[in-house]
């Protein structure tokens, strides 16, 4: 019962989870192609060899800074949400969560190397990796469904809502 209460909780972390997942993946070749466009490539080999020569505790401390610079762009964006400047903050929020994500996927690329010679971070990433799997199947039956309800394969959303339509009232009329 309980399991059965708390399958949507799960899947909407799923969901979640993926898209942080998905955005990770989609952000990665965009932030490729615009350190292609502007002089980062150097920056980027530049960066590569330094982290080279860091241990793998202080590639960490690498790894993490470039996300302290983006928390006061969220607290500006809380502030709108605050004041109801809805657009604004929503624009403001999707801003850092994009640039937040693009960062730490351009500084992943760079220090992943170093940061999975450690034993701990190692196991944190295999765990991250089976969990998007398992989030992954889970919503799966879920993305099928709807696909399934979109292309109308037999069950297109008009059929069902008409269905729905018709059991309604005839329960109307049998309760009369």
């Amino acid at each position: 019962m309980l399991r059965r209460l708390l399958q949507p909780f799960w899947v909407l972390l799923a969901v979640i989870f993926l898209i942080e997942a998905w955005l990770w993946d989609h952000l990665e070749p965009i932030v490729e192609r615009i350190v292609a466009k502007i002089p980062m490539r150097a920056f980027k080999q530049w960066l590569a060899e330094r982290v080279d020569t860091l241990s793998p505790a202080v590639t960490l401390i690498v790894f993490a800074v470039p996300v302290i610079p983006l928390f006061p762009l969220k607290l500006v964006g809380l502030w709108l949400l605050a004041n109801q400047y809805w657009l604004a903050a929503g624009v403001v929020i999707i801003l850092g969560k994009l640039v937040g994500v693009g960062v730490t996927a351009f500084i992943f690329d760079v220090t992943r190397n170093k940061l999975l010679q450690m034993a701990w971070f190692k196991k944190l990433y295999e765990f991250i990796m089976a969990m998007r799997a398992k989030a992954a199947a889970l919503v799966h039956p879920v993305k099928q469904r709807i696909r399934e309800i979109l292309l109308g394969n037999g069950e297109g959303w008009s059929q069902r809502t008409l269905r729905l339509i018709a059991r309604f009232r005839k329960s109307v009329h049998e309760a009369r």
